[in-house]
């Protein structure tokens, strides 16, 4: 009989392949076009070759709190989540500031959080809405936004929407993984995740990296 613990990490690696799968089979697809050029085949092979290993990372190690530090453009980062974003046929705009600084952290996790970010972000705007990701610095830590135009959180809810398995809205789909996965990914860099919002004005996820 399976563990508690099994039946969590179970649930985790279901959750955590979804993306990188749904961006591999977009990836596909696009590729077969035979009309397109060159660089534009370069930029897919990027996309799928990053999927790849995040499919890889999170079936040997589904443990979001096990990271393995490396430098990490995080201009480059935020680009390449909302490239895969618009491959399965949703918008989502990137910002990056000049100038960001470079960070140590794990490039794999932090686009599992962003990721899972995006899916929340896009669930909530529903197919006319927007969501942008952004990345940003204010000297001390280096700021990673995910926004949507979505009917935004009650205030009293704010809190309880971080707690693994809990959804505001029952009938959308979804595990109520996501937001818990990502404050997890963002605590094992030693940041925090955090959320601004305002009733029917949109939310904004921000995920705040300690500069070394």
């Amino acid at each position: 009989m399976a563990s508690t613990d099994d039946t969590q990490r179970l649930a985790v690696l279901v959750h955590e392949v979804r993306s990188p799968v749904a961006a591999l089979s977009a990836i596909a697809a696009a590729f077969a076009d035979e009309s397109l050029e060159s660089p534009a085949r370069l930029e897919l092979a990027r996309l799928a070759i990053s999927a790849c290993r995040g499919i890889e990372r999170v079936v040997l190690d589904a443990a979001t709190a096990s990271v393995r530090l490396e430098r990490v453009d995080v201009g480059a980062l935020v680009r390449q989540v909302a490239a895969a974003a618009s491959l399965v046929g949703t918008r989502v705009e990137p910002s990056v500031a000049a100038d960001l600084p470079c960070i140590t952290a794990d490039p794999l996790r932090l686009r599992q959080a962003l990721d899972n970010l995006v899916a929340n972000a896009l669930t909530h705007a529903g197919s006319d809405g927007e969501v942008s990701v952004s990345a940003t610095s204010n000297g001390t830590y280096v700021l990673l936004s995910v926004s949507d135009s979505g009917s935004g959180v009650p205030l009293m809810e704010q809190e309880r929407i971080f707690e693994a398995g809990v959804r505001l809205d029952p009938d959308r789909a979804g595990s109520g993984l996501g937001l818990a996965i990502a404050r997890a990914v963002a605590e094992a860099h030693g940041g925090k995740l955090t959320l601004t919002s305002i009733p029917d004005e949109g939310a904004t996820f921000t995920i705040a990296l300690p500069v070394r």
